[in-house]
């Protein structure tokens, strides 16, 4: 890992650690199921609407191998429909949980789930799922607020792809050797 790299990479985590609690589970959470990391139900589910939740995820998670495969190259219309609308559903999916509550934690988890290449869309994704009726108005007016101005006009994104990607950590108590 260069210099450069490994920064990037305290960044992402200090960003990570930045999020509440909650976020973070439901992050780590998504990327488990959206990466196919673990076995999100025995893993995450804590009782029946959580593991209703978990396999509702699932099934909009689905589009993510579409979303990868699709992701538009530039900003011609004709590539825009059949990947920004699977897009702002699974968006839309996300937000309406409750748990990310920023444009900073939905960008974090995204560029995971999908890759780089989706950063120029998600200000987009993530404006038009925050806008939709389900959500309750003040969850809608803490999403939108959240998105800097530079976040929503950027002329450029990097490619580079993340470095971070947090995982489960089991709890260590206090004075018991690590294996």
């Amino acid at each position: 890992m260069k210099p450069a790299e490994g920064a990037m990479t305290l960044a992402e985590m200090k960003e990570f650690a930045s999020f509440p609690a909650a976020t973070q589970r439901y992050i780590r959470r998504s990327l488990d199921v959206g990466l196919d990391r673990q076995d999100a139900m025995l893993r995450w589910s804590r009782d029946v609407v959580e593991a209703a939740s978990i396999r509702a995820q699932a099934r909009h998670y689905r589009r993510l191998d579409t979303l990868r495969a699709n992701v538009p190259d530039d900003s011609g219309l004709d590539a825009v429909e059949p990947f920004l609308s699977p897009l702002v559903v699974t968006s839309a999916f996300d937000l309406g949980q409750g748990r990310l509550l920023s444009f900073s934690a939905y960008r974090f988890l995204y560029e995971r789930l999908i890759g780089p290449r989706v950063r120029p869309w998600l200000p987009a994704a993530f404006c038009s799922a925050a806008a939709l009726p389900h959500l309750h108005p003040e969850l809608r007016r803490k999403l939108l607020q959240s998105i800097s101005e530079a976040a929503a006009t950027a002329s450029g994104w990097s490619s580079r792809q993340p470095g971070f990607y947090p995982h489960w950590v089991e709890k260590v108590e206090a004075g018991a050797p690590l294996h």
